[in-house]
C-alpha cells in the first residue's frame, strides 16, 4: 500500500508541477503560433532526414549480397506456397458454400 500511495503522490505532484510551469509562461501573441509551428516542422523534418541518412548508411555498411539473394529467394518461395494454399482454401470454402449438386 505504501508503493501505491507514493506513486499517487508522485503523479499528483507531477501534474501540479506542470500546472505551475504553465502558469509562469507569459501569454504569447497569436501571430507567433505559425512561426512556432514552422520551426517545429523544420526541426522534425531535419530529425527525420538525419534518421533516414543514418539508416541508409547502416544498411550500406552491413549490406551482404548473399543474404539479400537468400531473402529474395525465400520470399518468392513463400509467396508461391501461400498463393497455392490460398487457392486450395478458396476452393474448399466455395465447395462448402455451394454444397452438393
Amino acid at each position: 500500500m505504501g508503493t501505491r500511495f507514493l506513486l499517487a503522490l508522485f503523479l499528483v505532484l507531477l501534474v501540479l508541477g506542470f500546472e505551475v510551469q504553465g502558469a509562469q509562461l507569459p501569454q504569447q501573441e497569436e501571430s507567433a503560433s505559425p512561426a512556432l509551428l514552422t520551426q517545429m516542422q523544420e526541426s522534425l523534418s531535419s530529425y527525420w532526414d538525419s534518421a533516414k541518412a543514418a539508416a541508409s548508411k547502416l544498411y550500406q555498411k552491413t549490406y551482404l549480397p548473399t543474404v539479400d539473394e537468400k531473402l529474395r529467394d525465400m520470399y518468392s518461395k513463400s509467396t508461391a506456397a501461400m498463393s497455392t494454399y490460398a487457392g486450395i482454401l478458396t476452393d474448399q470454402v466455395l465447395s462448402m458454400l455451394k454444397g452438393e449438386e
